[in-house]
């Protein structure tokens, strides 16, 4: 099945240090018919120093984390990249990554990388969008923990410096998110403040969430992807599993081929069914002459009498003729 709405499971540091469980998300992704994988490049040095920050917050899954070690955790080695871009192609899917500095890009580049993703944190880093928008590829930007006027700025900057196919993810950057704290409304007024395609990326858990948006206009989505939380990961616990990405791609696809047209009025589709429509009927055996009334006729179904707007301009009529009960009535027997 082809995706109508493109379906982005990440990666990220989910591979646990192992290339042969990178390959294995690979495979688990295509089979569950999402549209492209993705990687996030970069090392620990490329994002922060020793000692910067260390995470303190009771309802974050990395409290008590040096930055520095959890992204030496998270990173997927470099070197990985080819062997996991190929895997995908052999695959049918489409790989592309999310760089965090301009060396990123460069080296993505000599992999000819086809999508360049901007996370929600560097959203301010005015210096690597320019250098993104410069190369000319596609651009999807996740717009977590960000003013609107950082989001205009950054979208300013990306289409000053060449980039023409940009496309925001509405985004909640809390690992997990709660539907409560998404706010899916925010996906038509982006696509109308900034004229561009829309989506979400999505950290709430379960598939409820995505498949609304997408009746908001939602045409990108992107979930984290892992093979098992049980087994863990630096994002396991936000992560979807195989066959929820499979349940996910199904629904997400119905739920965008249910939207349609505005559309009144009957449907090719339906026009066998207006059979099932009401009129008026002979409930009971009427002689000539005998009075139309509430107790010999009746609005029922199918529809193939007179309409029932015209019930009460029927009773207290005289019956012309004998009509059997179980006779669609008509302006004849009257």
């Amino acid at each position: 099945m082809k995706n109508k709405i493109f379906i982005i499971a990440e990666m990220s540091g989910n591979h646990n240090q192992s290339l042969e469980r990178a390959l294995e998300i690979v495979d688990a992704a295509a089979k569950a018919g999402v549209s492209a994988i993705k990687l996030q490049t970069y090392t620990a040095d490329t994002i922060t120093i020793p000692g910067a920050y260390t995470i303190r917050d009771a309802q974050s899954l990395w409290n008590g984390r040096d930055l520095y070690d959890l992204y030496q955790e998270a990173h997927t080695p470099w070197e990985w990249h080819k062997p996991i871009y190929e895997r995908a192609k052999e695959k049918g899917l489409l790989c592309f990554s999310t760089p965090f500095d301009e060396t990123a890009v460069d080296f993505l580049e000599k992999l000819n990388n086809p999508i360049y993703k901007i996370a929600s944190f560097e959203v301010n880093h005015i210096p690597l969008l320019k250098y993104i928008a410069r190369t000319g590829k596609p651009v999807i930007m996740s717009t977590g923990a960000s003013t609107l006027a950082e989001i205009e700025e950054a979208v300013n900057t990306l289409r000053e410096n060449g980039c023409k196919d940009l496309t925001l993810l509405k985004c909640t950057s809390t690992y997990p998110a709660t539907p409560e704290n998404t706010n899916l409304l925010t996906i038509p007024h982006l696509k109308q403040l900034f004229d561009c395609n829309v989506g979400l990326s999505d950290h709430t858990l379960g598939i409820g969430v995505a498949i609304a948006s997408v009746a908001l206009g939602a045409t990108v989505i992107e979930k984290h992807f892992c093979l098992s939380r049980v087994e863990g990961g630096v994002d396991s616990a936000f992560s979807m599993e195989p066959q929820e990405m499979k349940m996910l791609t199904e629904e997400v696809n119905r739920a965008y081929s249910a939207l349609g047209n505005v559309s009144y009025g009957v449907l090719e589709a339906e026009k066998n069914s207006r059979i099932f429509k009401r009129s008026i009927y002979a409930s009971q055996a009427i002689r000539a002459g005998e009075l139309l009334t509430k107790d010999n006729i009746k609005v029922i179904r199918p529809g193939n009498g007179l309409h029932p707007r015209y019930f009460f301009d029927l009773l207290g009529k005289k019956a012309k003729t004998d009509i059997k009960k179980g006779k669609p009535l008509d302006f004849t027997d009257c």
